[in-house]
């Protein structure tokens, strides 16, 4: 996707497209965004203290913005300009990534307004239960914190469908079904999870503390 420019929210708020943004949403691609719509609405219906973030997006307070795996520490201050609060959401990988990530969080939340997590856990797809899997798909992937979920999802299902083995294909190839695997984690695994297995997977309460910083600073602006 072409990178988005702080000039482009600049002409969309000459014409009135962004006027009622209270916060940008920054996450690292369009699957983080599918994951958090999803699993707000599943625990805004337990809870309605926490925000819906697909109403909030639709009614225009909230703006996603997917960066593709940008240059994290650039965008710690390219919308500064805007006046906008901004909560900054990054996926912690693994070392040596997770200390490019962690850089930028500490930029971000020395700026007023603006609020910058890395998640505890690898990714989005860690904090899905692999019962999830075991009910959408039928297969049982054990995986842990740091694990990569959507490669483990797609390497499983490749050999359950009588395929090569994963080492032999090549990257393209690997890259291909492990994208078409993080597609489905983020939507329809998402929309089978429970308040009961997201409570077992995510016992600190760390996805409900990334939305309620979002209502808060939603509500503030």
């Amino acid at each position: 996707m072409p990178e988005t420019t702080t000039a482009d929210f600049r002409d969309s708020h000459r014409s009135g497209h962004v006027r009622t943004v209270r916060l940008i949403v920054v996450v690292e691609g369009g699957y983080d965004i599918q994951f958090l719509k999803r699993i707000s609405r599943i625990l805004h219906n337990h809870d309605s203290q926490v925000p819906d973030l697909r109403t909030l997006d639709q009614s225009g307070e909230i703006l996603f913005l997917p960066i593709a795996g940008s240059n994290f520490l650039h965008w710690t201050h390219r919308l500064a300009g805007l006046g906008i609060a901004e909560f900054h959401l990054l996926d912690r990988e693994i070392p040596p990534l997770t200390e490019e990530r962690e850089r930028a969080a500490e930029l971000v939340n020395q700026r007023p307004g603006c609020r910058a997590v890395l998640t505890n856990k690898r990714a989005m797809e860690n904090y899905l239960s692999p019962q999830v899997l075991q009910e959408v798909r039928g297969i049982d992937v054990p995986f842990g914190d740091h694990d990569d979920v959507p490669q483990l999802v797609a390497s499983c299902l490749l050999k359950q469908a009588g395929g090569p083995d994963w080492s032999a294909l090549t990257s393209r190839g690997r890259r291909r079904l492990r994208d078409c695997a993080k597609r489905w984690l983020n939507t329809t695994a998402v929309e089978r999870m429970t308040v009961k297995w997201l409570g077992e997977r995510d016992p600190a309460g760390e996805i409900r503390s990334w939305l309620m910083t979002i209502g808060d600073l939603t509500a503030t602006r």
